[in-house]
């Protein structure tokens, strides 16, 4: 059984053991850091010949022609009629429930004029090209494809391009429907750092885009690290995360399995349970003991309970509402009376889901807003991925003759304070003798 961490809000090593237990080693491993240079640096100069090769190599392929990689629009919608229907209709519901979400944050132009003529204002664009790394092999992620997909389409990207690798040419349908659903254009089966390289720099094949976005591997995520500042990224995620809060009075069974469905991705998983009640932690840790035995990944959750998880005891939802704030979760469960109005009081969190009924494994797949999440305490300055993160804002300055007069007579000031004549010289010859 796993032998999880157990803190004290009122010990006076608590904040040192709790920082202890959430500090993840996010830097870059070396041996991978040199791999992924090299293979970046190789599809970079040789293209289509280095893809080809790092495709074969790493998924077990025989291409030989890079054409070859694409899958065609009738091979999407091939996917989508073998699934059974149940599984088409739950993707069509989700992807629904995204877009609509998705719709409401759609960013628009704004313009005002000023007294003299002067108009200043916002144009608001969206990316010519967006790339979507999705996993392929044992993982398959349907639900990453509509909520990295959709946003983008939303946002109005005219071209959407998906890699996914495909070990032994096996595909998988589930992501193949999901991507036809969500309006991908162009999809590649390519994967590991050679696609984001293909993505970044483009190929005679694959065309390079203005972002990428979309969970990997370490190889995926070191990749996407180095080729930042070429192309755009979502973010570098850390393990998964969870934190639930709960004052006593939800099944603790409920509980239980919302802190196994983040430890069930992996070891490094984090799962953190704040509770006000102690008799109620000892029902958790009872109800951990029986139903780990249930689960098909049982070792991949003991691990990752032993390893990563904690409970922690506190007297009052203030503190548990201090802690959630210092930890900063990827995902946050308040599962009290009035979570809506605790929810008001944190300031740092990727999502929240309020109220007992609400479990984050709706949040994965079909509620709306987006499970592509800042992980590892930057919820501090991070936010989730939207259709803001696929809209470019463009300032708008257009001055009248009045207003590049009176203007210019601050900027030759500044200007000439900075010892910038040119500029100074560029905003004096606007202004009216």
């Amino acid at each position: 059984m796993p032998d999880i961490t157990q803190l004290d809000y009122n010990d006076d090593d608590f904040t040192a053991r709790l920082d202890a237990l959430l500090d993840w080693d996010a830097s870059i491993d070396g041996e991978i850091a040199k791999t992924v240079a090299d293979i970046l640096n190789d599809v970079k100069q040789r293209g289509d010949a280095a893809l080809l090769e790092y495709t074969n190599r790493f998924d077990r392929m025989q291409v030989s022609d890079a054409a070859a990689l694409e899958l065609g629009q009738a091979r999407l919608q091939q996917s989508l009629d073998a699934i059974d229907a149940v599984q088409r209709d739950a993707l069509q519901q989700a992807a629904e429930r995204i877009r609509a979400y998705a719709e409401r944050q759609k960013m628009e132009s704004w313009s005002y004029t000023e007294a003299d003529g002067t108009v200043l204002g916002q144009q608001i664009t969206p990316m010519d090209r967006a790339g979507l790394y999705v996993p392929g092999g044992k993982a398959a992620y349907p639900s990453s494809v509509l909520m990295n997909a959709i946003p983008a389409k939303v946002a109005g990207v005219p071209e959407l391009v998906m890699v996914v690798p495909t070990p032994d040419g096996e595909l998988n349908d589930m992501v193949l429907a999901a991507a036809a659903i969500a309006g991908v254009d162009r999809v590649f089966t390519i994967g590991g750092a050679q696609a984001v390289a293909a993505l970044a720099y483009g190929t005679a094949t694959v065309p390079k885009v203005d972002k990428i976005t979309g969970p990997g591997n370490a190889y995926v995520a070191t990749a996407k690290r180095m080729v930042f500042g070429v192309v755009g990224i979502d973010m570098i995620a850390g393990p998964s995360e969870i934190l639930v809060v709960c004052d006593g009075k939800t099944d603790p069974d409920w509980i239980v399995m919302d802190l196994f469905s983040q430890a069930e991705h992996d070891e490094d998983a984090q799962s953190i349970l704040i509770s006000t009640d102690r008799a109620f932690t000892e029902q958790v840790i009872d109800s951990i003991n029986r139903l780990l035995e249930q689960m098909p990944r049982r070792a991949i959750i003991e691990t990752s309970l032993t390893q990563r998880a904690a409970i922690i005891q506190v007297d009052n939802m203030e503190a548990a509402i201090e802690v959630a704030n210092h930890i900063a979760p990827e995902h946050l469960e308040l599962s009290v009376d009035n979570a809506e109005q605790a929810a008001q009081q944190i300031r740092h969190a990727g999502a929240i889901f309020m109220g007992r009924y609400t479990a984050e494994a709706l949040g994965d797949y079909c509620a709306g807003p987006n499970h592509v999440l800042p992980t590892s305490g930057t919820a501090r300055f991070s936010s989730p991925l939207g259709v803001y993160d696929f809209q470019k804002r463009s300032s708008l300055i257009g001055c009248s003759a009045d207003g590049a007069s009176e203007l210019g007579k601050v900027a030759s000031v500044l200007a000439h304070g900075e010892g910038l004549t040119a500029h100074a010289r560029s905003a004096e010859y606007r202004i009216k003798s």
